[in-house]
């Protein structure tokens, strides 16, 4: 097959620190060419793959001076599409695989082939709903069964679920670290604050490895900062992947206590890659990702989540990094993706 794969401009494929959609993206970009497929990614120019790369931008959208303006960027991903639809003019492929969401869908009647969109974020914004509606006929992939739950009127052709690669994620049976981690963005939604609270409620350490973006800068300054002291709560800030294996490896538990529905937490299946547990709220996926009691524990709130530490210790590390082995690598992910796009072509 010819497949064009569209890439976020927000960081680079694959992403230098903090990036999960940019991290699938360079999964498929690395292992389709190697099953056969010419792949095309449409990506910024310093991305690095197998796949012929289409640069976009030069650089990621976020590492530009005014990338602090979300207006400006907001105006660049717009600016994107259209060099994204000049540029997918100049080739034939047999499949457009969408992973800028909606953006791109009023263009896709510009093509003579079928475009294949993943859902990467949550469906509970009306905006979003309302667009994806006006082309509900066209193909989508969900990355969990959860995240359909908005909007379940739409032409789902399969559930794919994220994958990693277990080889940049090191099991680790005894770690020496006794703190908690907490990794991804330092947004409301994906709880910083609530887990700083379960943590010191628990009397426990807790290191924050999270990317402060633009729009989170407030949240950070007025929520988070006046609880640092340096020793009980501490943030390390965005790690990049070599960081990463060995944060979540020597970490006791890892805490997902999100304020919105995940659609899927790549986060939370990187920690039980490295054999740590992830004590989750019960939201959006995390009852799909995480096998409660077995290689961790969803929780409702802060309370369940401290009685839920107190049992951690119950939780075998090599069950953890079973189940991903199990469910979650990137292997199983691009080979799912590939019989998604024999289905959508055969239609």
């Amino acid at each position: 097959m010819k497949i064009a794969l569209i890439a976020p401009l927000e960081e680079s494929v694959p992403p230098k620190k903090y990036g999960g959609t940019e991290l699938i993206v360079n999964y498929l970009a690395q292992s389709l060419p190697d099953k056969g497929h010419e792949v095309f990614l449409f990506a910024s120019g310093d991305s690095k793959t197998k796949a012929k790369l289409i640069p976009i931008f030069q650089r990621p959208i976020r590492t530009e001076k005014f990338a602090s303006d979300i207006k400006i960027r907001d105006a660049l991903k717009y600016l994107g599409v259209a060099k994204i639809i000049k540029e997918l003019k100049k080739i034939k492929v047999d499949l457009i695989h969408n992973h800028i969401g909606w953006r791109f869908l009023p263009f896709a009647n510009l093509f003579n082939c079928p475009t294949l969109t993943t859902l990467h974020g949550p469906l509970t914004f009306s905006y979003q709903r309302f667009v994806y509606g006006k082309f509900k006929k066209y193909p989508f992939v969900s990355i969990s069964n959860s995240q359909r739950k908005p909007f379940l009127n739409l032409n789902y052709a399969a559930t794919v679920y994220n994958g990693i690669d277990l080889k940049s994620f090191h099991f680790n049976k005894n770690p020496k670290g006794k703190y908690l981690a907490f990794l991804g963005r330092m947004s409301p939604e994906k709880g910083p604050l609530e887990a700083i609270k379960i943590a010191k409620e628990a009397g426990f350490k807790i290191k924050l490895a999270a990317k402060i973006d633009a729009v989170d800068k407030e949240f950070f300054e007025s929520k988070i900062k006046p609880l640092l002291d340096g020793k009980q709560v501490e943030v390390l800030g965005e790690i990049g992947p070599k960081e990463k294996s060995n944060f979540l490896r020597e970490a006791f538990c890892l805490l997902a206590p999100m304020q919105w529905e995940e659609p899927f937490g790549l986060f939370m299946i990187e920690s039980m890659a490295c054999g740590t547990p992830v004590i989750a709220f019960d939201r959006g996926s995390a009852g799909e990702v995480v096998k409660d009691g077995k290689t961790g524990f969803v929780v409702k709130n802060i309370e369940q989540a401290v009685s839920a530490l107190k049992k951690i210790n119950q939780i075998k590390r090599e069950d953890c990094r079973k189940w991903v082995e199990e469910n979650f690598t990137a292997e199983k992910m691009v080979d799912n993706y590939e019989r998604v796009y024999q289905k959508v072509l055969n239609k």
